[in-house]
Formats: structure tokens, sequence, C-alpha cells
């Protein structure tokens, strides 16, 4: 999928849409990044982390909606080391090549995504994934109303955190 000039795009809708983990976290160098729509695609989270309730972002396909994300113009280097940290030489993600519709733009364009099989029912995003989420959109000034999209998903509770006990009785 790398264009004539050595460049790929790559559509995040997860927490690569944060500067701080894409940019800073990955050391991703995007030599351009636009606002984008992926057609045909629902955002879900059952890409299971750990043993309890929580999951990454994926996307499974539904005819019916879309997902916004971010469009980010990589070096074919990047994109290397992209697959390498989302796990796509261990199976985690698989590259999935998509048209995405750019803000204000008329035409498609080619670009490739992750999408995973291992796919695990009942499983939610944490509060801090989801968080770097929603940095991420707001940052990019994704639309209002993905942004209240993204706010209303249902938290998973987080087996790594300390539960805390409440007054005794």
């Amino acid at each position: 999928m790398t264009s004539t000039d050595g460049t790929c795009w790559y559509f995040g809708y997860g927490s690569n849409m944060s500067p701080q983990t894409f940019v800073e976290r990955r050391g991703m160098q995007p030599l351009e990044t636009r606002i984008a729509r992926l057609e045909g695609w629902s955002l879900c989270f059952d890409l299971p982390v750990g043993p309890g309730e929580r999951a990454v972002a994926n996307l499974q396909p539904d005819p019916d909606t879309h997902t916004w994300g971010v469009v980010y113009r990589l070096s074919a280097a990047d994109c290397e080391r992209l697959d390498r940290s989302e796990g796509v030489p261990q199976g985690v993600y698989d590259r999935l090549e998509v048209q995405i519709c750019c803000t204000g733009e008329p035409a498609a364009l080619a670009a490739f995504t992750y999408q995973s099989r291992h796919r695990r029912d009942g499983r939610k995003p944490s509060a801090r994934y989801l968080g770097i989420m929603l940095d991420g959109a707001r940052h990019h000034g994704l639309p209002a109303e993905w942004v209240a999209y993204l706010e209303r998903f249902e938290l998973a509770v987080d087996e790594r955190e300390p539960v805390t006990k409440g007054p005794s009785s």
C-alpha cells in the first residue's frame, strides 16, 4: 500500500489518535494528518487485554455505520515499525486496506488500518484507554457527535486498580 513517493496512509481510530501515544510513545513522525471517516465499519472494544473485562479498539464490518479517526501519511519505514508495534507479525492485528473519506475532500483516499480476529464479546474499554482516545479525538477536532458517542461507552472494571472499600457499617 506504499505510494509512488514511498509513503503510506494509516487510519488510526483507537489510542493512535492521541499524539502522546502515536508521536511520543510510538515515535511516529506523520508527514501529514487529516480527520477521516471509515464507511461500513463500526468501532468496538472486543480485543481482550488482560484477564478481566478490559479491551482495546477494534473494527467490525457494518454497512450501516462508520468510524471516525485520524489518517496519517507516514514513511514506509514508519508503517513497517507501526506494524511491529501493533503486533502484526505476531497476529494480534492484521493490516486491512481501506478507502477513507477525508473531511473536505471529494475523493476517497487509499489507506490501511488494523483489525483483529481475536475477538471476545463482553469486553469494554478501561477509563484510561478511553481517555486516551477521547484526548486524541478532541485534539484533532473530530466531530462533537463522535466525541459524545465515545463518551457513552460503558467502562470496564480495571483489575489492575486497587479496589477501594467504603466506610464500614
